[in-house]
């Protein structure tokens, strides 16, 4: 289905036709999903904020001011209100020693990952991206899989440019660190 641009169907939403909220919604449905996933880990919390959050844009439409794209403002409102279950829920973390993402260096890590078919290269990032805790998860995702820049990720998680881009530096780092560690876990298994 080709989508119109999002200012037609909220000019409609704000002057009645309230269905055309729909397309909204079917457009996003995914990428939102995504984000929250990659947040709170558990499809039924995920779907609950998925549905919230379109339930408040659907409200704030009417405040929305249109200083960035919707879809960075509808993220921002999902990023919000799944990191604020988290803080709820109080999900522990296991933070990663920063002397070790620091004084990590690339070396072999990678020499095994051609053997993988893109299926497993996939479901291996899956993994991977499991382990950070869900704020990283999330700028992740919204800047590899939603493809929002550094500018988007910073209005949606409210922090500044600046540490977005050290953030996303710090989170591949990271990233790496674990593949390394699961290679070396799990090398007999690839070579197989």
């Amino acid at each position: 289905m080709e989508f119109l641009h999002d200012d037609i169907y909220i000019e409609q939403v704000l002057n009645g036709n309230t269905k055309a909220f729909a397309f909204l919604v079917d457009k996003y449905k995914v990428l939102v999903y995504t984000v929250a996933f990659r947040i709170l880990r558990n499809h039924e919390d995920t779907e609950e904020i998925v549905q919230d959050a379109f339930v408040k844009a659907y409200h704030a439409l009417g405040s929305f001011e249109k200083k960035s794209k919707f879809s960075t403002w509808l993220h921002r409102i999902v990023y919000n209100s799944a990191i604020s279950k988290t803080r709820k829920k109080k999900l522990e973390t296991n933070p990663m020693d920063d002397f070790l993402i620091e004084n990590y260096s690339i070396d072999n890590t990678f020499e095994n990952l051609d053997e993988l078919t893109h299926e497993e290269q996939k479901t291996l990032l899956d993994v991977l991206i499991s382990k950070l805790d869900p704020e990283e998860s999330a700028i992740i995702s919204m800047y590899y899989i939603s493809d929002h820049s550094t500018d988007e990720i910073a209005e949606i998680t409210g922090l500044s440019l600046s540490n977005v881009k050290v953030k996303l530096h710090r989170i591949r780092a990271k990233l790496q660190v674990y593949l390394k560690q699961y290679l070396k876990k799990n090398i007999s298994k690839i070579q197989t």
